[in-house]
């Protein structure tokens, strides 16, 4: 049954992966020249953005701005759950004023394509190595110091269970905060899990549609300075945490 129920979800997410590759090669021509120089990555994002609009017209993704907070000049670090692979993506066309990067989890090496779009632009993030991974917050700094703001999921990955419950935060994106002094833009995604799942779970939800975004108060840098890093890492948790308690009251039953 539960097959039977998935295949609409299964001929979607088919849908999704020829649409994403298509756009990618004929982009690919385009945004690949920039990546070799600052000044060039930063045109390469404006790339990257129409990139976001080509898919989400084609694949019909729209987004609706539950909550719209004025977001600060940057650089800033934007810190969001992460739920779906969508939330990546849409990150581009709902945030396209202010270039940005994103730190992420070094598996996305893996695939071909992305990996050349990931690694010249995008810091990986190697969690099973931690010299890695404090070296890439040496190199998230740099960025910042080169203009550019930074974007983090918290929570390391994309929960294997009860989505979009999330998981605790992990130290860096805070740690990072404090160091170098940026604002915090807390957002929320609160339903992209069910508008598509992660592709490796072949029957899983997928379908177009609208997601559903908060985009929370900024968190000042001399607010940042005020509190310890785990102070900071607890109050940004409670803040994403909110719009999904209000929206999936059962997430307040899972222990």
């Amino acid at each position: 049954m539960r097959i039977i129920i998935g295949i609409p979800s299964l001929i979607w997410k088919l849908h999704i992966a020829v649409v994403f590759t298509i756009t990618a090669l004929l982009y690919y021509p385009l945004i690949y020249p920039l990546l070799s120089s600052n000044k060039g990555k930063k045109k390469a994002f404006r790339l990257f953005v129409a990139w976001s609009w080509t898919v989400r017209i084609l694949c019909f993704y729209f987004v609706r701005r539950k909550l719209n907070n004025e977001i600060p000049e940057g650089p800033y670090i934007i810190i969001a759950n992460h739920a779906s692979y969508l939330d990546i993506f849409l990150m581009y066309s709902i945030v396209p004023n202010e270039p940005f990067i994103f730190l992420g989890k070094s598996e996305i090496l893996s695939y071909p394509l992305l990996k050349t779009y990931f690694k010249k632009l995008n810091i990986p993030v190697h969690r099973s190595s931690p010299i890695k991974s404090a070296r890439a917050l040496v190199a998230a700094a740099k960025e910042v110091k080169k203009g550019w703001s930074l974007v983090i999921f918290p929570e390391g990955g994309i929960p294997d269970d009860d989505s979009p419950k999330m998981i605790p935060f992990k130290e860096g994106a805070f740690q990072l905060a404090k160091s170098v002094k940026l604002p915090i833009v807390p957002m929320t995604f609160t339903n992209n899990y069910r508008l598509f799942s992660d592709p490796t779970n072949t029957f899983g939800p997928a379908r177009p549609g609208v997601s559903h975004v908060y985009i929370h108060p900024s968190i000042s840098a001399d607010e940042v300075e005020t509190m310890t890093q785990e102070q900071l890492k607890q109050y940004c948790f409670k803040i994403i945490n909110g719009p999904l308690l209000e929206t999936h009251p059962h997430l307040k039953e899972i222990e």
